[in-house]
């Protein structure tokens, strides 16, 4: 072939630069100190986190499948007793944002619905700048060092032969990583469970990842770990559903956020801190500095301090969405970094990345990235150059109409970035803190915090994920590193993927991290209300149309949104002769599609409809809310519910048969329950 004189032999030895020179560590950049800053010194790192960048191109390399919107944020209070940021200093004050959700794995035309890790960034357009947070729908990481960034995303991105699998994480080069890289137990634990399939993006949690650092007026710093909380609560979807979905709707969270905001159900979030005393820095048996750990917050509660609201679609995905630049180290005056090699990494590769995927360094002058306040810089030229910039392009000067000047000197005038001064010591090595050893301890905190119906499905995914894993070594290893999480959950793993059970262990003393948080379930996290949830109310040729209306009404009432399907569109009788507007006909939609489902008296016939049949048992199945009125429990009876009565989640009027407003009241609280999985 004359391709062969081109193919690469498998490589033996040492690892070497793209100048042949040997590396002595690529699990660790180099540092001032085992907890010290990442050095500009590692050309190691820099070659890495380069390549990695520019392997692609134009989508971004990970996080390349998103949608976005623009809304505001606005503080219930005044933080400047921690911070001088702007956008947290006046009560009740709009920042404009722009948020972009996202999926990590999968590529531009991936579907929504993926068992993955969700980007949850905000760039607020302050009066000082612009200030990006950067975050997950997950509070840790895999790794602890930016060094292993590529490897992971390697790892973890379609497997080089075939570029398959799209957007899923099982297959071997991912679960081979995991398991020789013990660090990313915690996060795994996170991925395996329902938190990995959110409902929709306005029903996730965001976290900021890292430590952080706020700086106030005087320079004093206080530690801060950053949260995003939604409004309608935390939703999720189960495995089979999101699978369903993503054949039904590849774009279900997209069009879920657009039509939302479209409609005028604005999605809310409320922006939480834990704020921690930089002399508290080492109270914990954790940590700070480590990015695959969270602070439980029965250590330090999470402290509710401003809300954002997202009330404007873009008007151009590409435009918009797609040029939009986030960057770890687009900070403001009042927020500062800590030193955590992960951040400290990403500060350098995110910029790389924006070089070449917008193809130059003046991509800040996209409308999408461009700041509100004024900008004055001595930058000239380069690709995609939108002004005419006058005078000269050096400082200082005294010709050419002069230059911006710093603000040094003295105390700094409000809006000035001055970097938190703090005292770093040490040699440069590379060599990880004693202190990011424990990998186990979180995540079995995890683990003990879930619910039984949460610990099941987190169970079954790591089945699935390493039923699809060829090589038995690595689901012997993986199995292996479970056990130190729970002996219980790797035997019960092991078995159902046929594979001895491992023996547990003598483990080291563990740090004393509490045992259960329960702020981590699910079942803590719902929502009130039931607005924007979707309840499908079938319909049929003889449907009680009184009934219809009064339920249909009663849920919008309560700004749910409310469907009427049937097996054809256009419109039904119901029994007076009357004519009901169908929505869309059962066969161009789904259950997986709706939160909850209503069968009106009337619907009995669809017994022989298969269509009709195959919706109730999925919604059973996935265990959503369903109410059964009259002739309504044939339908439910052809689809396997047999006793409506006594069924976790059905709804049955009194025995009058009459749907009353107390029935209607307990039909809501059950929409607002979401799930029942006991079912």
């Amino acid at each position: 072939m004359a391709l062969d004189a081109h193919r690469a032999p498998h490589p033996r030895g040492a690892l070497t630069t793209d100048q042949g020179v040997a590396v002595d560590d690529t699990d660790n950049s180099l540092h001032l100190g085992e907890r010290g800053p990442t050095l500009l010194a590692d050309f190691q790192l820099r070659e890495k986190l380069t390549r990695f960048d520019h392997e692609r191109i134009p989508e971004r390399v990970v996080h390349a499948r998103g949608a976005g919107a623009y809304g505001f944020f606005e503080p219930y209070e005044s933080l400047a007793e921690y911070t001088c940021a702007d956008f947290l200093q006046e009560p009740g004050r709009r920042t404009p944002v722009f948020v972009r959700f996202s999926t990590v794995q999968g590529p531009r035309g991936s579907a929504d619905t993926v068992r993955d890790v969700r980007g949850f960034a905000t760039k607020f357009y302050t009066r000082h700048g612009n200030y990006d947070l950067v975050g997950n729908n997950m509070p840790v990481f895999f790794i602890q060092d930016a060094a292993k960034f590529p490897d992971f995303v390697h790892a973890v991105k379609p497997e080089p032969p075939n570029e398959i699998p799209t957007g899923a994480s099982a297959h071997d080069t991912f679960w081979d990583f995991c398991s020789l890289q013990p660090e990313s137990t915690h996060m795994l634990m996170w991925v395996m469970s329902d938190r990995a399939i959110p409902r929709s993006y306005r029903m996730m949690q965001g976290f900021g990842v890292h430590t952080f650092r706020l700086v106030n007026a005087e320079g004093r710093g206080t530690f801060v770990k950053f949260h995003w909380r939604p409004k309608l609560g935390v939703a999720c979807q189960v495995w089979d559903e999101a699978q369903l979905a993503a054949g039904r709707d590849p774009d279900f969270h997209r069009r879920d956020l657009w039509e939302a905001i479209a409609s005028g159900a604005y999605p809310e979030w409320e922006l939480g801190v834990q704020l921690i005393p930089e002399e508290h820095e080492f109270a914990f048996p954790f940590d700070l500095l480590d990015p695959t750990k969270l602070v439980p917050e029965e250590l330090v509660p999470v402290r509710p301090v401003g809300r954002m609201v997202l009330d404007r679609n873009p008007q151009n995905f590409f435009a918009e969405t797609e040029q939009v630049a986030f960057h770890t180290a687009n900070i403001v005056p009042g927020i500062d970094f800590t030193n955590d090699p992960l951040l400290q990494g990403r500060n350098f590769s995110y910029l790389d990345t924006q070089l070449l995927r917008l193809g130059g360094p003046n991509f800040a002058q996209l409308p999408v990235n461009r700041p509100l306040t004024e900008v004055r810089t001595n930058h000239r030229d380069g690709q995609g150059q939108q002004l005419i910039q006058p005078g000269t392009s050096y400082s200082p000067n005294s010709v050419g109409g002069g230059c911006p000047f710093t603000m040094g000197g003295g105390r700094l005038a409000e809006g000035v970035f001055e970097h938190y001064q703090e005292r770093v010591d040490g040699q440069a090595i590379r060599r990880r803190s004693a202190s990011f050893a424990d990998h186990y301890s979180q995540a079995a905190m995890f683990w003990h915090s879930m619910a039984d119906w949460e610990q099941e499905h987190i169970t079954a995914a790591f089945a699935f994920e390493l039923g699809h894993v060829g090589d038995r070594a690595v689901r012997r290893r993986m199995v292996g590193n479970l056990v130190r999480v729970d002996a219980e959950l790797a035997a019960e793993v092991a078995r159902r993927i046929g594979e001895p059970v491992p023996e547990q262990e003598a483990a080291a003393p563990a740090p004393e991290v509490p045992r259960i948080s329960p702020a981590l379930s699910l079942a803590a996290l719902g929502g009130s209300g039931i607005s924007t949830r979707s309840v499908a109310v079938l319909a049929c040729d003889g449907v009680d149309g009184a009934q219809l209306s009064a339920g249909r009404d009663w849920l919008a009432a309560q700004d749910a949104a409310v469907a009427v399907l049937a097996p054809h569109g256009g419109e039904v009788s119901d029994r007076a002769g009357d004519g009901v507007p169908v929505d869309r006909a059962l066969s161009a939609t789904a259950s997986v599609l709706h939160d909850a489902v209503l069968l009106p008296d009337g619907t009995g016939a669809l017994a022989e409809d298969p269509d009709a049949v195959r919706f109730v048992a999925e919604a059973l199945r996935h265990g959503k809310p369903i109410a059964v009125l009259g002739s309504g429990r044939e339908l439910a009876r052809a689809a396997g519910l047999a006793d409506p009565q006594d069924t976790p989640g059905v709804a049955v009027p009194a025995p009058d048969g009459q749907a009353d407003a107390d029935f209607w009241r307990h039909v809501t609280h059950l929409i607002e329950q979401h799930r029942f999985p006991q079912r």
